[in-house]
């Protein structure tokens, strides 16, 4: 369209140069010509800057927006027994997550950042698009920066990481799905560096999650109560902090924690706080073909019986879980890269319980997880793992093989 434009402000310039020669006094021919052609050469000169121009606005802007993502096929085949009177859940594929990463670098210092997801495939069953990240970022210094907008929360090792070839197994694990309810985001503001040579900090204020969505507590834990920054109740934040160590070759050590009052001045809790305090210990040592994670988690709920008159649920006072998890990298050539793994992990979301409920066998439980992850290609991922549950997990029976494929760029 520009050269299109370009060409006909050209030929517009000739045809009036030429219309109007008749006012050029007491010159031959030869000058007439001689004059457009320097006409001519001088609007060339103006259409080639011109559109050198636009090629480098062009090339600065891919320089300053970036586009990424990831997204997972799953295929569950459950198997073995469920509870009496229940029917097993039938086998599914599931494309379950597709995410697009928006980033734009307005200067050297502040940034975009966004994702948007959608959930299996759809808005129906169960599926939604919803809007995980979005934030700007300010990048001070190496020891202080700063984040405000909807970000994910820093808890464990998966809620910020997340994407498939990045953790072993086709489902992400047990703990940081029930007892740190990844993926977890809320809107605030955060800041965060390197204090030390390998030490690295997170720290700041964010809304919360809502007691009255607590439902299905003693099977999912606080999972319910996120609100996605969707008309969310503000009348309670929360704070978080988050402290790694990173400064021996392979080794990731850290603490995080989030605490503040999730009632949201809902009257039914007549004054209730409802303070939740979630934390975890964490760790990792990755030298050579060795993978090792462990984690554990803990959750603390105040005014659990008032919340659970208020809402008729069937909240716990204290929830907790823990995995630890062994990989090793059988085979590497080039992008070619396999590894096995198992890992065990226990949960009992139903710890410690007030008195006006009945403790729920399902809420204490523990399973073993084999499998192995091959990338054909770092950002690539094909993976299959088989679970073997302690009790059965709902309609689901207490195996499962799990088979599937993911990417990210």
């Amino acid at each position: 369209m520009y050269k299109k434009a370009c060409k006909k402000s050209l030929g517009l310039a000739v045809a009036t140069a030429l219309i109007s020669s008749n006012v050029i006094a007491a010159t031959s021919v030869e000058e007439k010509i001689e004059i457009l052609q320097q006409e001519i050469e001088a609007l060339k000169d103006q259409v080639a800057k011109s559109e050198g121009a636009s090629k480098t606005n062009s090339k600065k802007f891919s320089d300053k927006t970036t586009l990424g993502g990831y997204g997972e096929l799953h295929y569950n085949n459950f198997q073995g027994d469920v509870p009496v009177g229940v029917t097993r859940a039938k086998d599914d594929v599931d494309f379950h997550r597709f995410v697009l990463f928006f980033g734009h670098r307005f200067n050297d210092w502040i940034s975009l950042k966004s994702e948007l997801e959608i959930e299996h495939s759809n808005t129906e069953n169960g599926g939604a698009v919803e809007l995980e990240q979005a934030y700007l970022d300010f990048n001070f210094s190496e020891k202080l920066n700063a984040k405000a907008g909807l970000f994910l929360m820093p808890l464990g090792f998966l809620n910020e990481t997340h994407e498939p070839p990045t953790f072993f197994g086709v489902e992400r694990n047990f703990i940081e799905t029930r007892i740190i309810p990844t993926t977890w985001w809320e809107a605030g503001v955060s800041v965060y560096g390197e204090v030390a040579p390998g030490w690295k900090y997170q720290a700041g204020l964010t809304s919360n999650l809502d007691a009255k969505d607590f439902g299905g507590f003693s099977t999912k834990g606080v999972r319910e109560a996120r609100q996605n920054v969707s008309n969310a109740s503000a009348e309670n934040i929360a704070v978080h902090g988050r402290l790694d160590y990173s400064g021996l070759p392979g080794l990731t050590v850290g603490a995080s924690v989030v605490s503040g009052n999730t009632g949201q001045d809902n009257s039914l809790l007549d004054g209730a706080d409802a303070r939740l305090t979630l934390w975890d210990l964490h760790a990792r040592y990755n030298v050579d073909k060795l993978d090792l994670r462990a984690l554990y988690a803990q959750g603390h709920l105040s005014d659990a019986a008032k919340i659970n008159d208020a809402f008729g649920l069937e909240t716990a006072n204290r929830f907790y879980g823990w995995y630890a998890e062994a990989a090793y990298h059988i085979w590497k050539s080039g992008d070619h890269d396999l590894a096995s793994f198992i890992r065990y992990e226990k949960w009992d979301t139903q710890a410690e319980i007030p008195s006006n409920i009945m403790r729920d066998v399902a809420s204490n439980n523990n399973v073993w997880t084999m499998g192995a992850n091959y990338w054909p290609h770092p950002q690539v991922v094909l993976k299959a793992d088989y679970q073997k549950l302690d009790k059965p997990d709902g309609d689901k029976g207490d195996k499962r093989l799990n088979l599937g494929l993911g990417y990210m760029f």
